[in-house]
């Protein structure tokens, strides 16, 4: 696929793309100007640097930069489209299915799930709600087990991967009395993305499911706090996200509820039992979770 690259750069640049399956391969490369024109291939990061460069993408041209070696560089881009790299949009936004085998297969599983149907409760999310299936498999049994709920958190997805999920088959010819939606710091914690991206990642979510669930109510959580301190830079740009996600609700289909502070000591400290590693809760904090946001959820399922 022949690419023209034009920025507000001295030396214009003319490349021919080779693009299957979301990677690039080794280009040819040409500047117009005169500086530079190997006729050979050049590497893979160096074209990355400079596309990315000239896209005044400055974080993710020192994102790439940091990565060492072609095998490594291959990975780190597997997911990144030749859409994404030309269109501005945040990643957060831009719907991408990730490779890893067991997230394919736990996709298809899911898949198999939905159409069974009878699913009135649905929890969408990333490992914090997966891992309710082990850290907090007894308080989901007891709270939920009645409540036909169904369990579609992956760990690792940011909004973009739940995204992909959904426009893919989790949600389809099913109409939950209720979903529950927690994501985003995995954006945090994996880029650092904007709590702006991230927000926008999650109002993305929140269409997807208002189009193709229109009948379901939507509790949207705030992303839960991490790191031990309250001047911890991650916890700060998840408490900026939540700062605009209660903006998202309407009180009609979507309703917003942040837990964080059950989770947090007076001087907002994240208390080691309820989460030992700062990011994911023990079964004591699952126990919170779920005291924490039953009430509405009786009030949204109408009981």
């Amino acid at each position: 696929m022949p690419l023209t690259i034009r920025s507000n750069c001295c030396f214009p640049v003319h490349c021919a793309v080779t693009y299957n399956a979301a990677l690039f391969v080794k280009l040819p490369l040409t500047y117009c100007s005169g500086f530079w024109s190997p006729r050979g291939g050049i590497r893979l990061k160096r074209l990355l640097v400079i596309t990315l460069l000239l896209l005044n993408s400055v974080p993710a041209c020192a994102k790439w930069m940091a990565v060492g070696g072609n095998d490594q560089v291959g990975m780190a881009v597997a997911q990144l489209s030749l859409t994404q790299v030309l269109d501005p949009k945040p990643a957060a936004v831009v719907p991408v299915q990730r490779t890893e085998t067991w997230w394919t297969t736990q996709h298809e599983q899911t898949l198999a799930r939905i159409r069974q149907g009878a699913v009135d409760l649905l929890f969408i999310g990333d490992s914090i709600t997966q891992r309710w299936a082990d850290e907090g498999h007894r308080i989901w049994n007891t709270y939920y087990g009645r409540r036909r709920a169904v369990n579609l958190g992956f760990k690792g997805d940011g909004t973009e991967h739940v995204l992909w999920r959904l426009l893919h088959g989790e949600i389809d010819e099913i109409q939950p009395k209720l979903v529950v939606v927690m994501i985003g710091t995995n954006n945090t914690g994996r880029r650092q993305d904007p709590p702006e991206e991230t927000a926008a990642g999650v109002q993305e979510i929140l269409t997807t499911l208002r189009t193709r669930l229109p009948t379901s109510k939507i509790l949207l959580l705030g992303v839960f706090p991490r790191g031990a301190s309250a001047d911890d830079p991650l916890r700060r740009l998840n408490a900026a996200i939540n700062d605009r996600l209660r903006h998202y609700a309407d009180n009609q289909q979507v309703f917003f509820l942040d837990l964080s502070w059950r989770f947090l000591d007076d001087q907002g400290r994240l208390s080691q039992n309820l989460m030992p590693d700062y990011l994911h809760p023990s079964e004591r904090g699952y126990q919170v979770w779920a005291d924490g946001m039953e009430d509405m959820i009786r009030k949204l399922l109408g009981e």
